[in-house]
Protein backbone atom coordinates (compact mmCIF):
# COMPACT_ATOMS: atom_id res chain seq x y z
CA UNK A 1 0.00 0.00 0.00
CA UNK A 2 2.82 2.47 0.64
CA UNK A 3 4.49 1.59 -2.74
CA UNK A 4 1.30 2.85 -4.35
CA UNK A 5 0.81 5.65 -2.27
CA UNK A 6 4.40 6.90 -3.30
CA UNK A 7 3.94 6.06 -6.87
CA UNK A 8 0.75 8.03 -6.49
CA UNK A 9 1.88 11.36 -4.91
CA UNK A 10 5.53 11.11 -7.72
CA UNK A 11 2.94 11.45 -10.16
CA UNK A 12 0.99 14.19 -8.75
CA UNK A 13 3.93 15.99 -8.08
CA UNK A 14 5.12 15.23 -11.47
CA UNK A 15 2.10 16.50 -13.27
CA UNK A 16 1.82 19.45 -10.63
CA UNK A 17 5.62 20.33 -11.82
CA UNK A 18 4.93 20.32 -15.37
CA UNK A 19 2.22 22.45 -14.97
CA UNK A 20 3.93 24.98 -12.98
CA UNK A 21 6.82 25.07 -15.68
CA UNK A 22 3.93 25.22 -18.43
CA UNK A 23 2.40 28.09 -16.54
CA UNK A 24 5.42 29.97 -16.88
CA UNK A 25 5.96 30.03 -20.05
CA UNK A 26 2.50 32.35 -19.89
CA UNK A 27 3.94 34.32 -16.97
CA UNK A 28 6.87 35.13 -19.44
CA UNK A 29 5.15 36.26 -22.15
CA UNK A 30 3.14 38.28 -20.17
CA UNK A 31 6.64 40.02 -18.88
CA UNK A 32 7.71 39.64 -22.39
CA UNK A 33 4.18 41.95 -23.12
CA UNK A 34 5.20 44.49 -20.75
CA UNK A 35 9.23 45.01 -21.85
CA UNK A 36 7.43 45.48 -25.50
CA UNK A 37 4.84 48.71 -24.26
CA UNK A 38 8.31 50.04 -22.31
CA UNK A 39 10.01 50.35 -25.01
CA UNK A 40 7.81 51.29 -27.36
CA UNK A 41 6.99 54.26 -25.23
CA UNK A 42 10.84 55.30 -25.41
CA UNK A 43 10.94 54.67 -29.24
CA UNK A 44 11.47 58.34 -30.86
CA UNK A 45 8.37 57.40 -33.10
CA UNK A 46 4.90 57.50 -31.68
CA UNK A 47 1.46 56.54 -31.90
CA UNK A 48 -1.12 59.17 -31.90
CA UNK A 49 -2.95 60.19 -28.85
CA UNK A 50 -5.79 60.72 -30.70
CA UNK A 51 -5.83 56.93 -31.64
CA UNK A 52 -5.62 55.91 -27.84
CA UNK A 53 -8.76 58.04 -26.70
CA UNK A 54 -11.06 56.53 -28.62
CA UNK A 55 -9.45 52.95 -28.76
CA UNK A 56 -10.81 50.13 -26.40
CA UNK A 57 -8.44 46.87 -26.78
CA UNK A 58 -5.02 45.72 -27.93
CA UNK A 59 -2.72 42.76 -28.41
CA UNK A 60 0.51 42.73 -27.68
CA UNK A 61 3.01 40.47 -29.74
CA UNK A 62 6.83 39.98 -28.84
CA UNK A 63 9.41 38.65 -30.55
CA UNK A 64 7.24 37.43 -33.98
CA UNK A 65 8.77 35.80 -36.48
CA UNK A 66 9.05 36.74 -40.09
CA UNK A 67 10.96 34.27 -41.80
CA UNK A 68 10.57 32.91 -45.62
CA UNK A 69 12.59 32.64 -49.09
CA UNK A 70 9.89 34.07 -51.63
CA UNK A 71 6.83 32.93 -49.65
CA UNK A 72 7.27 34.15 -45.96
CA UNK A 73 5.08 33.51 -43.22
CA UNK A 74 4.46 34.94 -39.85
CA UNK A 75 3.90 33.07 -36.28
CA UNK A 76 3.77 34.86 -33.13
CA UNK A 77 1.82 34.15 -29.74
CA UNK A 78 0.94 37.72 -27.84
CA UNK A 79 -2.20 38.69 -25.34
CA UNK A 80 -5.34 40.58 -25.78
CA UNK A 81 -6.62 42.88 -23.27
CA UNK A 82 -9.99 45.34 -23.58
CA UNK A 83 -10.33 48.33 -21.35
CA UNK A 84 -13.06 49.14 -19.21
CA UNK A 85 -15.54 52.02 -18.80
CA UNK A 86 -13.05 53.54 -15.72
CA UNK A 87 -10.27 53.46 -17.48
CA UNK A 88 -8.67 49.89 -16.27
CA UNK A 89 -7.79 47.20 -18.23
CA UNK A 90 -9.07 43.39 -18.07
CA UNK A 91 -6.83 40.50 -17.79
CA UNK A 92 -5.29 39.10 -20.77
CA UNK A 93 -6.29 36.45 -22.94
CA UNK A 94 -3.67 34.56 -24.76
CA UNK A 95 -4.34 34.64 -28.55
CA UNK A 96 -1.69 33.53 -31.96
CA UNK A 97 -1.28 35.17 -34.78
CA UNK A 98 -0.40 33.20 -38.03
CA UNK A 99 0.12 34.81 -41.61
CA UNK A 100 1.55 34.57 -44.98
CA UNK A 101 3.03 36.27 -48.48
CA UNK A 102 4.00 36.32 -51.70
CA UNK A 103 6.92 38.44 -52.98
CA UNK A 104 10.91 38.90 -53.24
CA UNK A 105 11.89 38.63 -49.30
CA UNK A 106 14.28 35.63 -47.40
CA UNK A 107 15.42 35.78 -44.12
CA UNK A 108 14.20 35.68 -40.85
CA UNK A 109 13.29 38.74 -38.93
CA UNK A 110 12.08 39.28 -35.46
CA UNK A 111 9.36 41.71 -34.59
CA UNK A 112 7.43 42.78 -31.29
CA UNK A 113 3.79 43.63 -32.60
CA UNK A 114 1.24 45.89 -30.92
CA UNK A 115 -2.08 45.97 -32.56
CA UNK A 116 -4.73 49.20 -31.69
CA UNK A 117 -8.33 47.75 -31.41
CA UNK A 118 -10.88 50.79 -31.63
CA UNK A 119 -13.68 48.39 -30.17
CA UNK A 120 -13.56 46.24 -27.40
CA UNK A 121 -16.24 44.14 -28.86
CA UNK A 122 -13.89 42.98 -31.62
CA UNK A 123 -12.00 41.36 -29.20
CA UNK A 124 -14.65 39.80 -27.36
CA UNK A 125 -15.92 37.83 -29.65
CA UNK A 126 -12.38 36.78 -30.43
CA UNK A 127 -13.59 33.55 -29.01
CA UNK A 128 -16.26 32.66 -31.95
CA UNK A 129 -13.46 31.44 -34.57
CA UNK A 130 -10.59 33.21 -36.11
CA UNK A 131 -10.65 36.08 -38.08
CA UNK A 132 -8.44 37.92 -40.99
CA UNK A 133 -6.91 41.16 -40.68
CA UNK A 134 -7.96 43.47 -43.50
CA UNK A 135 -10.71 40.85 -44.42
CA UNK A 136 -13.21 39.90 -41.03
CA UNK A 137 -11.63 43.13 -39.34
CA UNK A 138 -10.66 46.38 -41.46
CA UNK A 139 -6.93 46.67 -40.39
CA UNK A 140 -4.22 49.44 -41.56
CA UNK A 141 -0.63 50.35 -40.57
CA UNK A 142 -1.14 52.64 -38.20
CA UNK A 143 -0.48 56.53 -38.31
CA UNK A 144 2.53 58.07 -36.27
CA UNK A 145 2.80 61.40 -35.19
CA UNK A 146 1.17 62.15 -31.08
CA UNK A 147 0.18 65.92 -31.80
CA UNK A 148 -3.01 66.67 -33.26
CA UNK A 149 -1.60 68.53 -36.07
CA UNK A 150 0.52 65.39 -37.09
CA UNK A 151 -2.99 63.38 -37.31
CA UNK A 152 -5.77 66.17 -38.38
CA UNK A 153 -6.80 64.87 -41.42
CA UNK A 154 -6.53 61.15 -40.12
CA UNK A 155 -10.42 59.92 -39.60
CA UNK A 156 -9.55 56.28 -37.70
CA UNK A 157 -12.01 54.27 -39.64
CA UNK A 158 -9.67 51.22 -40.01
CA UNK A 159 -10.82 48.77 -37.13
CA UNK A 160 -7.51 47.74 -36.56
CA UNK A 161 -4.15 49.66 -36.46
CA UNK A 162 -0.61 47.65 -36.28
CA UNK A 163 2.77 49.02 -35.40
CA UNK A 164 5.62 46.94 -35.02
CA UNK A 165 9.34 47.51 -33.61
CA UNK A 166 12.15 46.02 -35.16
CA UNK A 167 16.27 46.70 -34.63
CA UNK A 168 15.26 50.04 -32.89
CA UNK A 169 13.07 51.15 -35.33
CA UNK A 170 9.19 51.89 -34.66
CA UNK A 171 6.90 51.82 -37.93
CA UNK A 172 3.59 51.22 -39.24
CA UNK A 173 3.41 48.05 -40.33
CA UNK A 174 0.41 46.13 -42.89
CA UNK A 175 -0.53 42.85 -41.64
CA UNK A 176 -3.49 42.14 -44.11
CA UNK A 177 -4.41 38.30 -44.48
CA UNK A 178 -2.92 37.86 -41.23
CA UNK A 179 -5.50 35.79 -39.33
CA UNK A 180 -5.62 36.28 -34.88
CA UNK A 181 -6.51 33.21 -33.38
CA UNK A 182 -7.53 32.23 -29.64
CA UNK A 183 -4.41 30.11 -27.90
CA UNK A 184 -6.72 27.57 -25.83
CA UNK A 185 -4.06 25.68 -24.31
CA UNK A 186 -2.42 28.81 -22.90
CA UNK A 187 -5.55 29.94 -21.27
CA UNK A 188 -6.45 27.24 -19.98
CA UNK A 189 -3.07 26.43 -18.63
CA UNK A 190 -2.68 30.48 -16.96
CA UNK A 191 -6.35 30.29 -15.79
CA UNK A 192 -6.54 26.82 -14.66
CA UNK A 193 -9.67 26.36 -16.87
CA UNK A 194 -11.95 26.04 -19.91
CA UNK A 195 -12.28 30.34 -20.47
CA UNK A 196 -14.09 32.11 -23.12
CA UNK A 197 -11.82 35.53 -24.13
CA UNK A 198 -14.75 37.39 -22.58
CA UNK A 199 -14.87 35.67 -20.13
CA UNK A 200 -10.95 36.16 -19.22
CA UNK A 201 -12.41 39.70 -19.23
CA UNK A 202 -14.65 39.86 -17.43
CA UNK A 203 -12.73 38.38 -14.15
CA UNK A 204 -12.57 40.58 -11.08
CA UNK A 205 -8.90 39.27 -10.59
CA UNK A 206 -6.11 37.50 -12.28
CA UNK A 207 -3.97 37.06 -9.44
CA UNK A 208 -0.44 37.30 -10.79
CA UNK A 209 1.96 40.16 -10.10
CA UNK A 210 2.99 39.90 -13.78
CA UNK A 211 -0.30 40.86 -14.82
CA UNK A 212 -0.97 43.92 -12.22
CA UNK A 213 2.64 45.30 -13.73
CA UNK A 214 1.02 44.80 -17.36
CA UNK A 215 -1.79 46.68 -16.45
CA UNK A 216 -0.16 49.51 -14.37
CA UNK A 217 1.64 49.78 -17.75
CA UNK A 218 -0.69 50.21 -19.87
CA UNK A 219 -2.78 52.70 -17.33
CA UNK A 220 0.19 54.72 -17.64
CA UNK A 221 1.09 54.54 -21.39
CA UNK A 222 -2.45 55.56 -22.34
CA UNK A 223 -2.72 58.46 -20.57
CA UNK A 224 0.21 60.09 -21.02
CA UNK A 225 0.99 58.37 -24.15
CA UNK A 226 3.08 56.52 -26.12
CA UNK A 227 6.08 58.34 -27.09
Amino acid sequence: MKIVLSIFFTFLLAITSNNVNAQQKEVNRIDDAVRVLREFANMKGNIPQELLNISEGIIIVPKMINAGFVIAGKRGRGIALVRNDDGSWSNPAFVTITGGSVGFQAGVQSVDLVLIFRHRETLENIGEGTFTLGGDVSATAGPLGRSGSATTDYKFEAEVYSYSKSKGLFAGISLSGSAISVDDNANNLFYGQDLEPAEIYALSNGGNASVSTLKTVLVGLYQDGIE
